[in-house]
């Protein structure tokens, strides 16, 4: 009698899902995070925002360099590794006696996510079948999308009710028990092609990755030109107060669990290419409205989730395609994809303030609208380029 041989992503899938939604909530919730930090450290509020600007750009440089410098090291070692830098950083994070320690911290907390985030999406495709990618990445990031539900308005509650250092203590908390199942649950010797810096450079130097890649950025920055300012948009032109504002920013988490959950399906059915474009094209179609404010409340909040689940299903489908470009790199491109996803929120967010001091808040819809088409073009370009090195003999 044969024993059946048990499903290594059954455990592995869960877990590293965890281990997003932990890697989430410590990334962004020190948005509801910066009035507390400001007054605790007498900063001002754009000073204080540098904890999010300083840990998106420390993420965008480190987190590539660093997987290609553990290329050689098993992947459970370098989950846990990483995972116990976050932690260990949201403690410092917690004790810092002054701002310098806290933004320091804030680089160290960006280190840890940027070998955690790229290496679980690489194990979730390496343990599952190629026609089944789509939703082993969906089932991982699930957990990141998650974060983005409760990480914003979970830490202001508890940095406003219990002091923000309560939050960073909290992350670092949560932390612990995943860091032990990544260690107990994940499989040692996982079969993976070790990645170096010359990896990072041949990756670096591939135009079709390259490509691939803009389109994160830009599609990215659609959404951020917008999402950036919500606040003041919703303020001015709807009359929104502080109820208003947070049940936009929960419909907006509520439409990223959404989108989420059918993105990895519908790749794996019609493909990544015409997922994605579907995903570019809706944008397109759905940002202009915020440039059309007032709106009844209704159809408004039916357009942030909308907005929201459409924005935010092009990770896992986007990520199943960067692997397809180039299968050899896919820890490397991953990372660097991770990367282009910071940089996109920061790119969109100037964009949005320049266009803000410029142009006003009627014109961010419409802007954010055009980036997102933008898009089209990497994504169109980098196909193209595909297909031709299919149909080419030999």
């Amino acid at each position: 009698m044969n024993t059946p041989v048990p499903d290594p992503s059954r455990f592995a899938l869960p877990i590293l899902s965890a281990a997003n939604f932990v890697i989430g909530m410590g990334a962004f919730m020190v948005i509801g995070l910066l009035i507390p930090v400001a007054d605790a450290f007498s900063l001002s509020t754009s000073t204080a925002g540098l904890l999010m600007t300083l840990y998106a750009t420390s993420y965008a440089v480190l987190s590539p360099l660093l997987v290609s410098l553990t290329g050689a090291v098993g992947r459970r070692r370098i989950l846990a590794a990483g995972l116990s830098v976050f932690a260990a950083a949201n403690l410092l994070a917690a004790l810092a006696p002054d701002e310098t320690v806290l933004f320091a911290a804030r680089v160290l907390a960006a280190a840890g996510a940027g070998l955690v985030t790229p290496v679980a999406a690489a194990v979730a495709a390496g343990l599952s079948a190629p026609d089944r990618q789509g939703r082993a990445l969906t089932a991982v990031f699930f957990g990141f999308t998650l974060s983005q539900v409760v990480g914003v308005p979970a830490g202001g509650f508890i940095a406003y009710t219990f002091g923000w250092r309560s939050a960073f203590a909290l992350v670092a908390v949560m932390a612990l028990p995943i860091i032990a199942l990544i260690w107990l649950r994940i499989p040692a010797g996982l079969s993976f092609r070790p990645v170096s810096l010359a990896d990072l450079r041949r990756t670096l130097g591939h135009g079709p990755s390259l490509i691939g890649l803009g389109f994160t950025v830009l599609f990215v920055s659609g959404t951020y030109v917008v999402y950036t300012y919500i606040s003041p948009l919703m303020n001015a032109r709807m009359g929104f107060g502080r109820d208003g504002i947070t049940l936009m920013l929960l419909l907006f988490g509520l439409g990223a669990v959404i989108g989420n959950l059918f993105a990895g399906p519908a790749s794996d059915r019609i493909g990544t290419f015409r997922t994605l474009a579907i995903l570019a094209l809706v944008q397109t179609a759905i940002l202009p409205w915020f440039s059309a404010l007032p709106l009844p409340v209704v159809l408004l909040l039916g357009l942030c989730i909308g907005w929201s689940a459409f924005g935010w299903s092009f990770t896992a489908p986007q990520q199943a395609r960067l692997i397809a470009i180039d299968p050899a790199n896919a820890s490397v491109i991953l990372a660097l994809n991770a990367g282009c996803i910071y940089l996109g929120s920061a790119f969109g967010s100037w964009v949005g303030g320049v266009a803000l001091a410029s142009a006003g808040l009627d014109a961010l819809g419409f802007i954010g609208g055009g980036v997102v088409c933008s898009s089209l073009i990497f994504l169109i370009a980098s196909e193209r380029i595909r297909r031709r090195r299919v149909a080419a003999p030999g």
